[in-house]
């Protein structure tokens, strides 16, 4: 931490370190554990006999590499290492070994790795055989019945051994008399070639040094926006909950997903410990152990707030008498059965991931006696360890979850007082996030801000701003290389470019293909080219050999004799040559025929009754089949006017699976659900759009 404070590192503590007031007191953690009433046991305890755990979340990127690179320097060549991270086959990585091993045609292996979803969900129905069949594989051929039989035996096998994303295991230079070394294909970096698990049971010392996306979005606006550091953003700010409340959150930190959208506006967070509610309720745990209804009915005051009995009010009052919070499970231990920190410690440990019948046995009699002696009665205590014993696996700690609100308040703020320096960070830390750039630059645009094009004459490598606009960079002319992009941005700042031939004569690294994509996005038009088509033209004449007495003049080419680009057209060059455009929606150019069809617009969804049968229709941008939801399917689409979601049943979906994944703009047909100001459309029909140029969607397991 000393290291990243003297070197202008934006990093924080986080894991059990934030109940540690000393670790609050060094600026390791941000968290404030006396003002939150954190549980100081949680972060270490003489019953639970291991180091405490200290990660640390740094902006991911070039700052963190020079973080680990400090702790290689600072233990020694043989006292520091990364842990390793044991690769295992899984569907499509075993489907493709086994198709190569046994010589299967690439277009049959093509199909079936790509029928092997990788949802969460795994549907019954949905078997090895199926997708066999699926993939128009004969199982009673023999070498098909082989590939069946090895490609099932590989699943789980280990495959490779790769690096751990954060973790490494320090000590006084002497870690080759413990573990084997070896160096990683990274530059610069050691591996053991033990996992975390593996070092943990040695003692051996273990810090996660994490790469945090929205780590290095916060820092680059701190310095876009001269706001000197965290702290100087103010709390409690009404755009924040407002935009909160009605989950405006795209592109924020960890309150942006869908599952978190739907829960914003019966949840209505109002002040900061709302927040750190949020961040820990939507997760699978939670979902799992049914905790999150029974919460929002009692926030929405459906539901009678029940703290399971009056000595524990003050542990859980606070979360509505639903025990979201690993500390919560200590503190009812140690107050229900007068449990010490440390035993508390080992009964989340004890039910926790590995759970041993034995010892949750040997300490539910432990816990079942404590209550006794405090004269609690046998129904509370039914109701005590039915609580307890339900929810350890699942409790997510409100240290993390503090520190994670701190980030998701943060993103917030500057998304809603500073778009423009928000944007232009998300846009430069991609890949990050729910969304794709071209989601988070459409809704940017709908919130005001207006998005300037790549421009050979003035962006820079990466995206920058143009008060009050923001400017795309060079990095999002897809295949242009950055070493082809500095050499530009070198030249330029020598003296302007006066033409394209004077870009190519001065700039003699851009290759061909480079030069054609520069044309293709538009970025070449501020060169006197009349439109994209011209600039083709011209760049085919400027990039043509000549002879080294010519080579040094420039040449004033003729307009080209093509057509400009139609808005299509235009559309495709955009998505294929950047991933996104700053023009319209494709939507917005097919809404004569969708209100034809009778489509309603995103933003018209929550003033339609719930239970109206309505019409969608939108490019689709997220994918998901969560292993907590039986197999439904949700859908977040997009159109010129906002997004929208859309659930899919088993049925449904079994019937129009293709559809759902193959198509890039869906047309549905079902039922609107809009209640609390949450807004879905349960689908009954669904039919895929005349395939047009879109972003590609984000599917997640």
């Amino acid at each position: 931490m000393r290291f990243c404070q003297e070197n202008a590192i934006l990093a924080q503590g986080r894991g059990s370190a934030a109940n540690s007031a000393v670790c609050y007191s060094l600026e390791i953690t941000a968290v404030d554990p006396v003002g939150m009433d954190l549980l100081f046991e949680r972060f270490l305890s003489e019953e639970r006999g291991e180091w405490p755990d200290i990660d640390l979340d740094l902006p991911s990127g070039e700052k963190r590499e020079r973080v680990i690179q400090y702790v290689y320097q600072r233990f020694g060549k043989l006292g520091a290492a990364m842990t390793a991270n044991v690769i295992t086959y899984r569907g499509r990585s075993a489907a493709r070994e086994v198709g190569k091993a046994l010589g299967f045609e690439i277009t049959a292996l093509e199909r079936l790795s790509g029928l092997v979803r990788t949802w969460e969900w795994k549907d019954p129905k949905d078997s090895t055989e199926a997708q066999f069949r699926d993939a128009g594989l004969d199982l009673n051929h023999p070498r098909v019945r082989k590939f069946f039989e090895l490609y099932r035996m590989a699943q789980d096998l280990p495959r490779h051994l790769g690096q751990h994303s954060g973790g490494m295991v320090i000590c006084q230079g002497q870690l080759d008399s413990v573990v084997p070394l070896e160096p990683a294909s990274m530059p610069g970096r050691v591996v053991v070639q033990w996992d975390k698990e593996d070092c943990a049971d040695m003692k051996i010392i273990k810090v996660d040094l994490l790469g945090l996306g929205m780590m290095a979005v916060i820092e680059e606006c701190l310095e876009l926006t001269g706001i000197p550091d965290l702290a100087y953003i103010p709390p409690d700010d009404p755009a924040v909950f407002a935009a909160l409340q009605k989950a405006d959150t795209v592109g924020m930190f960890q309150v942006e997903s869908r599952a978190q959208m739907s829960a914003l506006p019966r949840m209505k967070p109002a002040r900061f410990y709302d927040i750190v509610v949020q961040v820990a309720i939507i997760r699978p745990g939670p979902i799992v152990g049914k905790m999150v209804h029974p919460y929002l009915n009692r926030r929405q005051g459906r539901e009678a707030v029940d703290c399971l009995h009056p000595s524990l009010e003050p542990v859980l009052r606070r979360t509505l008498g639903v025990p979201l919070f690993q500390e919560q499970l200590l503190r009812m231990a140690m107050i229900a059965a007068g449990f010490t920190g440390g035993e508390a410690e080992e009964l989340r440990r004890a039910m926790g991931f590995k759970r041993s019948e034995k010892r949750m046995a040997e300490i539910e009699v432990k816990l079942r006696a404590g209550m006794t002696r405090n004269r609690i009665e046998a129904q509370a205590q039914e109701n005590i360890v039915r609580s307890i014993t339900s929810f350890a696996l699942y409790g997510f700690p409100e240290s993390h979850a503090a520190s994670f609100a701190l980030l998701a308040y943060a993103s917030a703020y500057l998304k809603c007082h500073y778009l423009a320096a928000f944007t232009c960070a998300m846009l430069n830390n991609q890949p990050m996030g729910f969304y794709s750039p071209a989601i988070l630059i459409k809704d940017a645009q709908r919130h005001g801000l207006r998005v300037l094009p790549v421009d050979v004459t003035k962006s820079d490598w990466l995206c920058t701003i143009e008060h009050p606009h923001l400017r795309l960079g060079l990095r999002y002319a897809r295949g242009l290389r950055e070493q082809t992009g500095q050499a530009l941005l070198r030249a330029r700042a020598a003296r302007p470019f006066s033409s394209l031939d004077d870009l190519t004569l001065r700039v003699p690294e851009l290759r061909k293909d480079e030069l054609n994509r520069l044309a293709e996005i538009g970025a070449l038009n501020p060169l006197d080219q009349a439109h994209r088509r011209d600039a083709l033209w011209q760049a085919q004449r400027s990039i043509l050999p000549v002879g080294p007495l010519l080579a040094p003049l420039e040449e004033t080419g003729e307009p080209s004799p093509l057509a400009r680009m139609n808005t299509g057209e235009r559309l495709y060059a955009d998505y294929h040559g950047t991933g996104l455009t700053i023009g319209k929606h494709p939507m917005a150019y097919r809404r004569p025929e969708m209100n034809a069809l009778r489509v309603t617009r995103a933003i018209d969804l929550a003033q339609i009754p719930n239970g109206r049968m309505v019409r969608i229709a939108g490019s689709v941008v997220v994918r998901q089949r969560p292993g907590t939801a039986k197999g439904f399917v949700f859908l977040s689409m997009e159109d010129e006017t906002g997004i929208m979601n859309a659930i899919i049943t088993p049925p449904i979906f079994d019937r129009y699976k293709f559809t759902v994944l193959a198509e890039r703009f869906l047309l549905i047909d079902g039922v609107l659900q809009n209640q609390d100001g949450v807004v879905s459309v349960k689908a009954a029909r669904i039919e895929g759009l005349q395939a047009g140029a879109a972003a590609e969607s984000h599917d997640f397991h």
